[in-house]
């Protein structure tokens, strides 16, 4: 399934959606693009606060995004951050991504100079909580 991702039609909307970022605090500005299973993509990027508990980081905000527009069935999560190196995703986005996706769910992070991580969720969060423990 990750040859038929994509890809770079995704790290195109995180990089573009980054440029909106609100952080005036940390200055770390990221983007997200999740693609669903109908080839739908929503975009996200990160929401800084004053009371920096209130952040919301740029894979939530899609997550959030999808599921205002009834989305259903992600499949990829694309993420672009200025940074040197690759950054996986932090464990609230991973246990977000756990409640929506599978464990097969690809998940990529790129830096803009192109350096790029792939993960699956599975790898990134091998024991998530998920309804099947409720």
């Amino acid at each position: 399934m990750a040859d038929e991702i994509p890809w770079e039609r995704l790290f195109e909307e995180a990089t573009r959606v980054r440029e909106r970022a609100h952080v005036p605090y940390s200055r770390f500005p990221v983007g997200a693009a999740v693609l669903y299973a109908d080839g739908s993509v929503m975009s996200g990027c990160n929401v800084e606060n004053a009371t920096y508990g209130l952040t919301v980081c740029a894979e939530r905000n899609a997550f959030a995004a999808g599921v205002a527009q009834g989305r259903s069935l992600p499949v990829a999560v694309a993420v672009v951050a200025n940074t040197a190196t690759p950054v996986p995703p932090c464990g609230m986005c991973r246990q977000v991504m756990a409640e929506f996706g599978t464990p097969q769910m690809q998940v990529r992070s790129r830096t803009p100079r192109g350096d790029e991580m792939r993960y699956s969720l599975g790898e990134l969060l091998p024991h998530a909580f998920t309804k099947d423990f409720l």
